[in-house]
């Protein structure tokens, strides 16, 4: 089992920026891709970012492309989303996961976060 636990989420104006945190324990996190997905109100939750388990390689939705970046510490255990140039439509309560890359891209990981509430206000 690996347990998650986000944070970092909040209420900010557009523009600004956040960085939101995933801490991991339990199986070894360096054993696992792990991705940022995020579900706002009356939507479907939708993939974010993802990062290979060495932290070689990145993905982005093209909605977050150029203001996100995703991170990992491996020493650490955390999982971080760096969050520039914030909008509302960024607002969404935001989860992290971990798993097989494939898999985890396609929104089908082995294990989610609670989630941390992301609040954009124009």
């Amino acid at each position: 089992q690996v347990q998650l636990v986000e944070s970092g989420g909040g209420l900010v104006q557009a523009g600004a920026s956040l960085r939101l945190s995933c801490a991991a324990s339990g199986r070894t996190f360096s054993n696992y891709a792990m991705g940022w997905f995020r579900q706002a109100p009356g939507k479907e939750r939708e993939f974010v970012a993802a990062i290979s388990s060495g932290g070689g390689s990145t993905y982005y939705a093209d909605s977050v492309k150029g203001r996100f970046t995703i991170s990992r510490d491996n020493a650490k255990s955390t999982l971080y989303l760096q969050m520039n140039s914030l909008k509302p439509e960024d607002t969404a309560l935001y989860f992290c996961a971990a798993g097989s890359l494939g898999p985890l891209r396609l929104g089908v990981p082995d294990y989610w976060g609670q989630g941390t509430q992301v609040t954009v206000s124009s």
